[in-house]
């Protein structure tokens, strides 16, 4: 387990898109406020505070657990500064602070007579981890309804503005970027996990995870030019069954259970967008039944749009969207069956659960708990 300049660089690149998808997010909010367009301003900094608050109170919880597994008292500074939406920036600090000296000054040769009882490889390791799960949450509960929410005005007004085209790359940048640095901080972060090494696995990945999720997003914009009340009642009922799902699991991420009640709500809410295994185990059965419902519900959206008036929204996106939709379907599922077939970093171990309880030496590692694919 070592932190390499690599791993620094990108968590460089991570500060980057988040502060730029930040920008453009206020930027776009503002844009619409001074347009007359409220509904759609007060949309965008919902999702924006729905997202940034959920975060800063994992964030604040696992401070504290820290410090009290390091025996010393939480600082009322810490609170203050996720009071105030700074906790990532917060974490950010102190992860690259500790990036920086263990991959540019940190020598285990010279520092080897220093009997030290955490590895500084590990601590910048788990640091740049709690930080890839925390992008991950604010990408799917922020990231994901504005991408939709985008996609949507561009479709209804058949034309957007510079601000809405920067959103809408920004948003598949950042969720293109928290997914493949989740996966990479999983594995790296577990010694009993296999790394998920080579370009060639983690461009696989990325493009299998990013259209399936085109594909998904597409066709509930379309479902919402169809009736609002039906796209949303859908989404409310997948995320009830995400949740049923999470309960169903007994996940155990945290140590209160108010905040693993939270923990679940998250979990229900980002397998709405896309499937993860939040419970290490052996899910071939059920991602082959997310997937085979998402292939029906998709084709069942298209089908009913063919037979609906095209005058719902602007006719000529129609028949190219519709492709778009089925061939990223297609080519997302493809590249999952190649993945899991051919490229998966466990797929020279035996078939066995993926068990997520770890090494013994490894009891600390907040990351054993989580999501794992």
């Amino acid at each position: 387990m070592k932190y390499t300049k690599l791993n620094f660089m990108m968590s460089v690149l991570g500060i980057i898109i988040y502060i730029t998808d930040l920008i453009v997010d206020i930027w776009l909010s503002v844009r619409f406020f001074y347009e007359g367009q409220y509904v759609f301003g007060v949309l965008t900094v919902s999702f924006m505070l729905f997202g940034t608050l959920v975060v800063q109170c994992f964030s604040y919880s696992w401070f504290k657990a820290d410090l009290k597994k390091a025996g010393q008292e939480s600082q009322h500074c810490f609170l203050l500064l996720h009071c105030l939406q700074g906790g990532i920036f917060t974490r950010y600090w102190f992860a690259l602070k500790k990036g920086y000296y263990v991959a540019f000054k940190y020598s285990s040769k010279t520092d080897n007579f220093i009997e030290q009882q955490i590895d500084p490889h590990k601590e910048a390791i788990d640091r740049m981890t709690d930080l890839s799960m925390l992008r991950l949450f604010e990408t799917y509960l922020e990231g994901c309804p504005q991408l939709v929410l985008q996609l949507y005005i561009f479709l209804e007004h058949g034309q957007a503005n510079f601000s809405q085209y920067a959103a809408i790359m920004v948003s598949c940048c950042a969720i293109s970027w928290a997914t493949v640095d989740y996966q990479v901080a999983l594995r790296k972060s577990l010694p009993d996990k296999n790394l998920l090494n080579g370009i060639c696995p983690k461009l696989t990945y990325l493009f299998y995870k990013l259209f399936t999720l085109l594909s998904w997003m597409l066709s509930v914009v379309l479902l919402f030019f169809l009736n609002v009340k039906v796209a949303l009642c859908l989404l409310l009922f997948l995320w009830f069954l995400g949740i049923l799902w999470a309960f169903k699991n007994q996940t155990q991420f945290c140590v209160s259970m108010i905040m693993e009640f939270l923990y679940r709500i998250v979990v229900g809410f980002i397998l709405i967008f896309t499937f993860f295994n939040i419970k290490g185990q052996n899910t071939k059965c059920p991602m082959s039944c997310y997937y085979i419902v998402r292939v029906l519900a998709t084709l069942g959206i298209l089908i009913v749009l063919w037979l609906c008036p095209l005058s719902i929204f602007n006719s000529d996106y129609f028949i190219p969207i519709s492709i778009i939709i089925a061939l990223t379907l297609f080519l997302g599922v493809l590249l999952l069956i190649v993945y899991y077939g051919t490229l998966h970093p466990n797929r020279s171990e035996e078939m066995k659960p993926d068990e997520i309880d770890g090494k013994p030496a490894q009891t600390d590692c907040r990351m054993k708990y989580f999501l794992m694919e």
